[in-house]
């Protein structure tokens, strides 16, 4: 399958599994936005060069949030793509703060490009905690949530200055915002 293609096949199954499903922030934007804001990041981050990588950005939560298996991406998309996807998944059967230290733990043995990925991941999720917080999160979880991302990323493995760039900044106005 070509690469335009593969991506927007990506984005159509990305729409179909996440369907009904909303961001946690006070607007309630439909999922699908961030799949593609982590996309089109990781996109400019290789300057287009991995398309790869760019659909497991659109699927990167589909084996965490939905009854997808990895299997199933590799069916449709190949091996590469499913490992990506597993590589930056949470295992939801484990406790939250439990996979948020583990985050933290395996972020420096993640692959470089799951490690964009992530990178990526955590600037659109910052991104959003700047503009639209959960209404139920207080400055002070806001601000624990903004920590534990940079913590993640410290450990990241990944030598592309334009994606750090966004991330830093997405994190500064994240900490602004909930500074008030």
């Amino acid at each position: 399958m070509d690469p335009l293609t593969a991506v927007l096949k990506a984005a159509q199954r990305a729409a179909h599994w996440h369907t009904g499903q909303r961001r946690k922030g006070a607007a309630q934007e439909p999922y699908i936005n961030h799949l593609i804001e982590v996309a089109r990041l990781v996109a400019e981050a290789t300057g287009g060069d991995d398309p790869n990588l760019v659909v497991a950005a659109l699927l990167h939560d589909a084996v965490e949030d939905q009854p997808v298996s990895r299997a199933a991406i590799a069916q449709e998309f190949g091996e590469d793509v499913a490992a990506l996807v597993v590589e930056v998944t949470d295992d939801k059967t484990l406790p939250k703060q439990q996979r948020k230290r583990l985050q933290v733990e395996h972020a420096p043995a993640l692959s470089p490009r799951a490690a964009i990925l992530k990178l990526a991941d955590k600037t659109s999720n910052l991104t959003a905690l700047a503009v639209s917080p959960p209404a139920d999160w207080n400055a002070s979880r806001r601000l624990e949530y903004v920590q534990w991302g940079r913590d993640v990323v410290a450990g990241l493995k990944v030598e592309n200055p334009w994606l750090a760039e966004r991330f830093a900044d997405a994190a500064d106005a994240a900490e602004r915002a909930a500074r008030g």
